[in-house]
């Protein structure tokens, strides 16, 4: 039986993931988290094979979190399940000898997979990401379909990322979409967040590859 823990801040997913890794039979979720504090709260008491971990917590960077857990459990094997696209995030966290990253959008026939090679002694990370892309110009994107923009996009997050790139200012598009500028704050952070990006110049270099604007 192979024993998994899972953390991730949404708890319908959370709840969901359980319930259909619990079916397949020869797994077992022995514990969930919603944060990176419970997760370290409860790793030293749990018996566990392998760690599914979300990229973006709100309460830990990705890297603090990943080296207090290597600290207590040096040789657990980490599986990252998550949105973020962008090679930024696999190329800080493969220094630390994870063993896999995956996209949410993967089948529970992949994760399954994903786990067995993993408990196998091998590494999987999804063929979507290519970890060692080193082209400069867009070293921190990654360009997608069109027609998958919108899967990983809100329509409001569309909206916003194109006045980002036509230069209008937080307040200005705050005024526009009748937002509160808290809101389109936390909007272009969350942009930055899912497109694993640094900055505002990495927002326009995604919205340009993936041909939202010319």
């Amino acid at each position: 039986m192979l024993k998994v823990f899972i953390t991730d801040d949404h708890e319908l997913y959370l709840e969901g993931l359980t319930l259909l890794l619990n079916k397949q039979g020869d797994i077992q979720v022995v514990g969930s988290a919603l944060n990176g504090e419970s997760l370290l709260h409860q790793l030293p008491g749990v018996d566990i094979d392998i760690l599914l971990l979300d990229v973006h917590l709100p309460d830990f960077e990705e890297e603090d979190l990943l080296k207090r857990v290597r600290a207590l459990k040096p040789q657990l094997k980490i599986l990252y399940l998550t949105i973020m696209r962008g090679t930024r995030y696999i190329h800080k966290l493969v220094k630390y000898d994870i063993q896999g990253y995956l996209l949410k959008n993967a089948s529970i026939g992949e994760l399954k997979k994903a786990l067995e090679t993993i408990a196998a002694g091998q590494k999987y990370f999804s063929k979507e990401i290519n970890i060692l892309d080193t082209e400069q110009d867009f070293r921190n994107t990654i360009t997608i379909e069109d027609k998958k923009v919108d899967e990983i996009l809100s329509k409001r997050e569309i909206e916003i990322l194109t006045l980002i790139c036509k230069e209008y200012s937080n307040s200005e598009i705050a005024e526009k979409l009748f937002l509160s500028v808290s809101t389109v704050e936390t909007h272009r952070k969350n942009l930055i967040a899912k497109l694993g990006v640094n900055n505002t110049v990495g927002l326009v270099k995604f919205a340009l590859k993936n041909k939202l604007i010319e």
